[in-house]
Formats: structure tokens, C-alpha cells, sequence
């Protein structure tokens, strides 16, 4: 077995985001599904209410994280890459329950594997941008008139913003499955409260490595 290391992978910030946006989504998911009354906890008014703030305050936390990304050229760490897929997608598949090891190896300038930037990328470009967006103009639903989105249907956007929480929900089963794939069943949820990870000393992320010119 190699020796391991430790690297400082992800920042204050990074880290802060991360858990204040999982507890918002947990909180929007218990008070939507009552909303639709799946449940009965804070009563439906207090739920709606619940459900407003929480959705506005994902959304002003999202463009700060937006921004952060552009402006630290942490974007980078999100364009998709094909080097090393099917290995990554083999090694979830089969590889991991053989005891293999990751066919790549995280770094401080690649943190996430080419399977996790083509998942993240379409999470945040796609599905939240659709969740928050459908969420936004039901909530504007009295001033659609005023901004001429008459043209709208309700029913069909409330239908969308449901189908995006159950694919979210679906993503937040396997990603807190994916945190216990690491060497230890903790060590990935470790790094993201305290910052550093564990990797394997003298390895590089070589399928990062571009070729001077």
C-alpha cells in the first residue's frame, strides 16, 4: 500500500457553500414534498412560507457561488473532459468492488475526476439553473401580467419544478453514497469539513497534464 499524503483541496468558502447549500436543499425538499402533501410538519402556510425563503436564499447564495467560481478560475475545474471517462465509469461500475484502484488521482489543480466535472456541470448549468428558475416564476405568479409572462403555464412549470426536485433528491442519495467510497468510509465527508484530503504520495493527476507547446 502507498503512503498517503495530505493536500489542502478545498477552501473556506468552498467548503462553507457546499454545507450551507446541502442544508437548504434538505430544508426545500422537506417543505416542497409538504407543500404537495406528502407530509404533515410545519402546516401547509408555514411550509409555503418556509419554502419561499429558503428558495430565495439558495438563489442569492448561488450567484455568490457563481461568482466565486468565475472570478478564482475555479471554472476550470468544471470543463469537461473525455481523458480517463469510461476508466472512472468502469472503475464505479466493477473496478471498486475488485479493491482496484481510482484510475485518478485528485490534485489541488484537479479536484474532481472526469465523471464528477460532466456531473456537476450539468447539475449547476442545467438542472439547478431549471429548478431555480421554474421556482422563481411561481413564486412571481401574481406579476407575471406586469412582466408579460402571461404566455406561462402554470401547471406545466410546477410540473417541472417537481421532476428537477425528485432528479436533485435522486443525486443527493448518490452523492452521499459516493462520500463512503473513499479509503476510509469518512475520509471524503473529513475533507469537506476540514479542507485537507488524502491522496497517494509521489502520484500526479497525469491525465491533467497538457503537453508544452
Amino acid at each position: 500500500m502507498k503512503a498517503k499524503k495530505k493536500i489542502y483541496l478545498y477552501t473556506r468558502f468552498e467548503r462553507f457553500w457546499h454545507w450551507v447549500q446541502s442544508l437548504l436543499i434538505f430544508l426545500l425538499l422537506l417543505t416542497g414534498f409538504e407543500v404537495h402533501g406528502t407530509f404533515t410538519l410545519f402546516g401547509f402556510q408555514k411550509a409555503v412560507e418556509y419554502h419561499n425563503f429558503l428558495g430565495l436564499t439558495w438563489i442569492v447564495l448561488f450567484v455568490f457561488i457563481v461568482f466565486w467560481v468565475l472570478t478564482t478560475g475555479e471554472w476550470r475545474q468544471y470543463i469537461p473532459t473525455t481523458k480517463k471517462l469510461f476508466e472512472v465509469i468502469g472503475y464505479y461500475g466493477s473496478g471498486i468492488f475488485k479493491g482496484l484502484p481510482h484510475p485518478v488521482q485528485k490534485s489541488k489543480e484537479a479536484k474532481h475526476n472526469p465523471l464528477q466535472r460532466l456531473t456537476y456541470l450539468g447539475l449547476t448549468a442545467i438542472l439547478l439553473t431549471l429548478q431555480m428558475g421554474t421556482g422563481l416564476l411561481y413564486w412571481l405568479y401574481n406579476d407575471w401580467a406586469i412582466w408579460n409572462l402571461t404566455f406561462l403555464n402554470l401547471r406545466l412549470l410546477a410540473l417541472i419544478h417537481l421532476a428537477c426536485a425528485f432528479a436533485i433528491l435522486a443525486f443527493v442519495v448518490v452523492h452521499v453514497y459516493m462520500t463512503t467510497t473513499g479509503h476510509t468510509l469518512t475520509s471524503h465527508v473529513a475533507a469537506m469539513f476540514s479542507g485537507w484530503e488524502e491522496v497517494e504520495e509521489g502520484e500526479v493527476a497525469e491525465w491533467e497534464v497538457h503537453e508544452k507547446r
